[in-house]
């Protein structure tokens, strides 16, 4: 009997070793080397950029010439004024917009620049005399006997970031200098409307984050034909020429693109890197049958068959695999002789000037015909040599459109002048990086917050550090370029969004976090059963028997007592 209870006793001092082992040291042993490693992230920091509060603000200097101020306003200039705009996009997004003005009487060297013949000529004299910083401008504010400007011009729009506005001789005449400046103030606010940001521009560039009022359809439609913020973007010029047996077409497309489109690439260079390349396809046809409309003698196209022109050639026209930045396609397509002339026509059943039309977002046709460079009697193959000017026009003005260089409607009573050799006037580069910097700061707000809340939700991701580092250093990228468009520094403000969008994707689209690769919860249970259940029946039934044995000791020992 009393061997009995002493193996009974030693059985149960088992299996409580047992269990106290495999709970003190087995269950934490297991746990953590089968946890899924998850790196540290910062969440606070996140959660504030998902309730977007973005200041953009813009530097005015208003500058009078002799005759716009009477001696008595002259006294109480310089002077700053700083006015405030508020607009909340949404319940998680609100936009203020800052303009500090300063208010100061011209220098010699600019009263010198003033009295040029023209106002062009008076634009690149003051250039060439200082130059403003990248988001700033400049307006001068001339007599109204000044000849700089037409009679029925107030307002005159530089290809720099200088502005000429016309003043009355009623306007200053009798009036305090708080009364002239109230009177100027709205003219200078349509003038920041042209020459800097708009709130319709940068409400486009939040499209990723808001959805757009539908009422608003320009603003819709001019953000759903650009291309997105890219860091790179490819340009690919194709030559198209369905019959090589009668046409043998010679283009100069590397020089064209050197004298043409490299001075606007060159500008823009701040905003994204590109490449060009070319190519020439032989037999490629446009995939529609052109209609012959025998009262203009002459095939055409009407806009419903426009749209089917693309995917026939599209596959055609190869990709950079090596590259995944967004690719703007450009098509010169030479009809052959049997479909010559070839015109667009647009809704109306006019024929296009251009001849041209483009794709939101992918890239422009053009239409040439050649049929006017040989007569009847040519004999084939006849050599053409391509206008590239002509081309190249109407290509530099679609690539614009398409990476958003917006074509802004002049108030009435301005004058903008053209934009130059470079394509591109400063003031419109600035309008680009202000859209383009609010674009991205969105973008990867957007990317950054849906990443916390998807590892938030799947615990079974692993974060590893290099996924921590990317989104550390968006989250700092984005804090910096936040504060940069608040500060007015707009060049550091879109490197800084660049950044952070760069980071921010590399995160999102890290292999690591694809969650197919891990285990479901079913199928961790299916694999740990077989392995634990063998071993922890045992000491789950020992442990009851103890359990038992000891509340049948308690009533015996109850039942004495009795």
């Amino acid at each position: 009997m009393a061997t009995t209870e002493v193996e009974r006793r030693r059985g149960q001092l088992a299996a409580l070793s047992i269990a106290v082992v495999v709970i003190i040291v087995g269950v934490p042993l297991w746990w953590k080397t089968t946890e899924t490693y998850r790196a540290w992230l910062p969440v606070s920091q996140i959660n504030e950029l998902s309730n977007l509060q973005l200041q953009l603000s813009a530097d005015v200097e208003v500058v009078f010439a002799r005759g716009t101020v009477t001696p008595e306003q002259q006294k109480k200039v310089p002077l700053t004024r700083t006015q405030d705009e508020e607009h909340t996009v949404d319940e998680d997004t609100a936009l203020r917009y800052r303009y500090e003005t300063r208010y100061r009487t011209a220098t010699i060297m600019e009263e010198d620049a003033l009295d040029q013949p023209t106002a062009a000529e008076a634009d690149l004299s003051l250039h060439t005399l200082s130059e403003s910083p990248c988001g700033s401008l400049v307006v001068y504010v001339i007599p109204e006997s000044s000849s700089l400007l037409p009679q029925d011009v107030e307002v005159y729009i530089g290809e720099r970031r200088t502005a000429l506005l016309r003043i009355g001789a009623q306007m200053r005449v009798g009036k305090t200098l708080d009364l002239l400046l109230a009177h100027l103030e709205p003219r200078i606010k349509q003038v920041l409307q042209v020459m800097s940001f708009s709130h319709t521009d940068i409400t486009a560039a939040l499209s990723d984050r808001v959805r757009l009022s539908p009422g608003n359809k320009e603003s819709i439609a001019d953000s759903m034909r650009t291309f997105k913020s890219s860091p790179g973007y490819e340009i690919t010029f194709s030559l198209l020429n369905p019959d090589p047996k009668s046409h043998r077409l010679h283009w100069d497309i590397e020089g064209a693109a050197q004298t043409y489109i490299q001075p606007l690439l060159t500008k823009l260079a701040p905003v994204a890197n590109f490449s060009i390349d070319s190519q020439t396809l032989y037999y490629a046809m446009l995939g529609v049958n052109p209609r012959f409309d025998s009262s203009l003698g002459a095939y055409t196209l009407n806009p419903d068959s426009l749209a089917h022109m693309i995917n026939p050639v599209e596959a055609r026209l190869g990709s950079n695999a090596a590259s995944s930045n967004p690719v703007l396609n450009f098509l010169l397509y030479v009809p052959d002789a049997q479909h010559s002339p070839l015109h667009i026509h647009d809704s109306k059943k006019q024929e296009v000037p251009t001849n041209a039309f483009h794709s939101p977002r992918w890239g422009g046709i053009m239409v040439y015909n050649v049929d006017g460079f040989y007569g009847p009697e040519a004999v084939f193959p006849v050599d053409v040599n391509i206008n590239m000017a002509k081309v190249m026009g109407v290509f530099l003005a679609q690539l614009r459109l398409l990476l958003g260089v917006q074509l802004s409607t002049a108030p009435s009573g301005f004058l903008v002048a053209p934009c130059g050799s470079t394509g591109l006037a400063d003031w419109e580069l600035d309008r680009l990086m202000w859209s383009r910097s609010v674009e991205n700061v969105a973008t990867a707000t957007t990317t950054i917050t849906s990443l916390a809340q998807l590892l938030d939700q799947i615990g079974n991701i692993v974060i590893n550090d290099n996924i921590a580092e990317q989104v550390s250093s968006a989250v700092t990228s984005l804090q910096l370029a936040v504060a940069e468009l608040e500060a007015g520094n707009l060049r550091f403000a879109l490197q800084y969004s660049k950044e952070a969008i760069l980071a921010s994707e590399r995160a999102f689209f890290d292999p690591s976090l694809l969650h197919l690769l891990y285990f479901p919860d079913d199928q961790k249970f299916a694999i740990y059963i077989p392995l634990f259940l063998p071993m922890c029946v045992p000491i789950l039934l020992s442990l009851l028997k103890i359990v038992s044995d000891l509340r049948q000791k308690r009533r015996e020992k109850q039942a004495k007592k009795d």
